[in-house]
């Protein structure tokens, strides 16, 4: 038994209950659009981070990183998403914060 979902908005079937592709579909969509919400929240924290940051040499931090990816893998393992998805999405998605980061970082120390 999975876990009800947490993300509200668009109505969708349980995946279980899906009659059709176009219910996998719906659902799917539905999702992503709550994806992009949340990774454009995620982003503004990122812009923030570059903000606050003291020097750009703050900006990449292994110790952070190594501990994000732990946390994900924990809420993965909790959430019953396969760590061979979790992790690479969440080490591409670090990579690409970071790289904002750095770009917000110069921006608006130039």
């Amino acid at each position: 038994m999975h876990p009800p979902a947490l993300v509200a908005g668009d109505a969708r079937v349980e995946p279980a209950e899906c009659p059709s592709r176009a219910e996998v579909r719906q659902g799917v969509d539905a999702l992503d659009r709550a994806l992009v919400a949340l990774l454009a929240e995620r982003q503004r924290y990122m812009e923030a981070a570059a903000r606050i940051k003291p020097d750009r040499d703050a900006v990449f931090d292994q110790a952070r990183i190594d501990d994000v990816v732990a946390k994900v893998l924990t809420a993965a393992e909790t959430h019953d998403l396969a760590p061979e998805i979790a992790e690479p999405v969440w080490r591409l998605l670090i990579d690409r914060c970071i790289a904002h980061e750095f770009a917000i970082y110069d921006r608006t120390r130039s």
